[in-house]
């Protein structure tokens, strides 16, 4: 019997990703087991500051990549959109699961789409991206800083922090919430990130 160790963050949809990889190569090749290594990383600590000022991607890859460089696994499984564009020495993207949608999910209670949010209405995002892409089509938006993880940011929602949040429809989707989606936005409203859905 052969044994790999999966290192993942904890969060629900993480898991969900490692699962989904264990499960892959355990019915490809015979005889193998996989360990899930759950992790909690900066990211997933610090829920107060905003990504773009604690170091972007890597805040949710840094202690999954150092337990591989230690030996502590064999091998991570991350969402795609969260691996940075420059890996440490040692370290390699070796495969990439069938992608899911790419697109961004448009969130709300009360309004179907963006088209259809009042002016001065307030978007939750805790992506840089989502939100200079959103603003430049609607100006007329406000836009805050929502961590934590896609619960937490729907019962933000749900408490009416937010009248709407952007959220990847392939994660809702993962987790079982796609009926939450109000609508898919776009690529020419909002270009989803690199290898989102992946």
């Amino acid at each position: 019997m052969e044994k790999l160790r999966i290192a993942t963050r904890e969060s629900a949809l993480a898991l969900w990703q490692a699962n989904h990889v264990k499960a892959l190569l355990e019915n490809r090749h015979t005889g193998l087991v996989c360990e899930i290594i759950g992790m909690t990383t900066e990211g997933d600590r610090n829920k107060v500051s905003p990504l773009s000022q604690m170091g972007g991607k890597g805040v949710f890859v840094k202690e999954l990549e150092t337990a591989l460089l230690e030996g502590n696994a064999d091998i991570a499984v991350h969402s795609m959109k969260d691996v940075p564009a420059k890996m440490p020495t040692g370290l390699g993207i070796t495969a990439i699961c069938e992608r899911a949608s790419p697109l961004d999910a448009f969130v709300a209670n009360d309004c179907s789409n963006l088209d259809s949010l009042p002016r001065g209405a307030v978007v939750g995002s805790s992506s840089l991206r989502r939100v200079l892409q959103i603003k430049a089509a609607y100006p007329h938006l406000n836009f805050r800083e929502l961590r934590g993880n896609v619960d937490t940011r729907l019962d933000k929602l749900d408490r009416q922090e937010c009248d709407a949040i952007i959220l990847a429809v392939a994660g809702l989707t993962r987790l079982g919430r796609a009926d939450r989606i109000s609508d898919s936005i776009e690529p020419e409203v909002c270009l989803p990130a690199a290898g989102q859905g992946a």
